[in-house]
Order: structure tokens, then sequence, then C-alpha cells
């Protein structure tokens, strides 16, 4: 089989949101190169080389991400990447850099890409209880560990990104076993399903998303907690009567702010959020809209570029 790659020029902070775009419309991998991550790790000792180009340290680089489309699929997949790039461009004018977003493709051969692309996953562990898993692997687990099973092939939210994985950890900080929660732009479903597995009675995810519904749903099954677990197609909060004692916003900057007037009438009193997708430029905006609404700010987490924070209603 035959396969269009796909290369987005794009920024650190634009990654994740291009990478979620090429998720829409491809079942076949997604990947994000970025020479940052490969600092970060010779920085922090977590690998050593001996030796690395020192233009890496310096020089201006694209971050690039790459997408894998079948070869028929092509001419139309690409107009309707284009266009989501375009109005992405647009929302994000002047708020977040977004890089050229120039494009490229090439044609590969793809008889091999899936094993290859899902050779690449490994169980990650986040905090002190939770392991991601993909679903085809199989993983011993540790009394103290839950593990989330992801089907990655269907939607984006793996754990990797910084920003899920704050999430991650500080609703291991804050859950208890009567909490309620509600995931706000649920992806894959990883933050709602792992709130369960930790010992929620409940948890409400929404995604305005058609494919990321049905990529939650189906990861939700295969980790045994859909009888816990209600996956609404609706635009964020729209349902009043949804009550959560931890709600789970890891969205835009610009959308949380948006978002804001409407979280107390969903949080009950006592309640925690938690926020993620913040920029550096954005934090204070995003504090103030949610201190406006009597919230107190809590903590303020840091990972990379991105920042998560809670707050307390």
């Amino acid at each position: 089989m035959k396969f269009t790659e796909l290369t987005i020029h794009t920024t650190t902070e634009g990654s994740e949101l291009i990478a979620d775009i090429a998720w829409r419309y491809t079942n076949y991998g997604v990947a994000i190169s970025d020479v940052k991550d490969v600092i970060a790790l010779q920085e922090n000792k977590v690998l050593y080389w001996d030796y690395m180009d020192e233009n890496l340290l310096s020089a201006r680089q694209d971050v690039l991400v790459k997408a894998f489309i079948p070869k028929d699929e092509t001419p139309s997949t690409l107009i309707k990447i284009r266009e989501d790039l375009d109005e992405l461009s647009k929302n994000c004018s002047g708020i977040l850099s977004l890089g050229s977003l120039e494009t490229a493709t090439r044609e590969v051969e793809g008889d091999d890409w899936i094993g290859i692309w899902k050779a690449h996953f490994r169980p990650l562990h986040i905090g002190e209880k939770i392991v991601v898993c993909p679903e085809w692997i199989a993983y011993d687990k540790k009394p103290c560990e839950q593990v989330v099973k992801l089907d990655s092939n269907m939607a984006f939210g793996t754990g990797e990104h910084e920003t899920t994985s704050m999430c991650l950890k500080l609703l291991q900080e804050y859950l208890t076993p009567s909490s309620t929660c509600i995931d706000v732009g649920c992806g894959s479903g990883i933050l709602g399903i792992s709130a369960v597995k930790l010992g929620a009675k409940y948890a409400y995810l929404t995604d305005v998303d058609f494919v990321a519904v049905e990529s939650a749903k189906h990861n939700a099954q295969i980790n045994g907690v859909e009888n816990k677990v209600t996956v609404a197609h609706a635009n964020l909060l729209d349902n009043a009567d949804i009550k959560g004692d931890i709600i789970l916003a890891n969205i835009t900057a610009e959308i949380l702010c948006g978002l804001a007037p409407s979280i107390p009438k969903n949080l009950n009193a006592g309640g925690t959020l938690i926020l993620s997708g913040i920029i550096e430029s954005r934090l204070q905006t995003v504090i103030d809209a949610f201190s406006a609404q009597n919230l107190k700010l809590e903590k303020t987490v840091r990972d990379g570029e991105w920042f998560a924070l809670s707050f307390r209603l």
C-alpha cells in the first residue's frame, strides 16, 4: 500500500495543534520532530551523545509534523487539512506563533509503516500511579499502578505531550473515590478514563470533534470503564445540569478564557479545576479570566514551554 507523507512546518508551541488537525484525517500515523526535544534530553542528562552538532543549539529550527495518508485519499484530504490550517492560523493570529505552515509531500511505501510506527510506542509512566500503554503491548503492572490502554491509531492524546502529563499528575493529587470528573475537549479520552481507573465514581467527557468522541468511546471500552464514562459530542459544557468535583480542560488559552464564565455552573462547591495547554505569554490572561469567576488559584506547574493550573471553587 502506498502513502503520501505530508510534512507541515510549524513551531514547538504549534506542533500539538497541528498534529491534532492531522489526526482528524488519518488513522495511519502522525509524528512530531522537534529538535528541542533532543536538546532537552541532553541538557537533562537523560541521554548522552559523544557528538552533537553545535548548530542544533543556536540555529532556528522548524518543527516538523508528519502525517501519513493513503495515496488514493490524498487529493481531498490535503484540501481539508489546508482549510483547517488556515482556520487555525486565523484564530491564533497575535496569540500563538504557528510558524510558516508550509507543506511538502512525497510518496512512501507503507506496507511496513504501521508496524514500525507501533514499535515506537512504549508504556509511559506518569506520576506515581498511571501507566499509559498502547493497546497492542502486554504490560505487567505493579500493585500500585493503574494501566490506561489507548488505541493510538484512532486519535490524539497519548500522554506524551507535556500538557497532558501535567493534567494527569495534578489529577492524581486531587482525585478522591467519591469524585465525579468532567473532561472538556477529551480527545482520546485519556484524562477521563484515567480518572475512573484511579477510582473516580464517574466521568463525563465532551468534545466537538466526532473522531475524538468515537476514539474516547473505543478507549473507554478497551479499558473496561464504559459503564462509568459518558462521552458526549457537544460544544464544551452546554449542559448546566452536569456537575463535577473535578473539571479538566487541556485546550488552548484562547478557548479556556472563553470557557471561564461557564465553569462555575458545572463545578461543585469546593471542587477543583485543572487547566493545561497554556504558554507563558498567555498565562496571566488565563489566571485573570478564572480568578474573575471567584476561583482561587492553588498551583502553577510548568513543563518545558507549557503551564498547567489548578483552581478551587
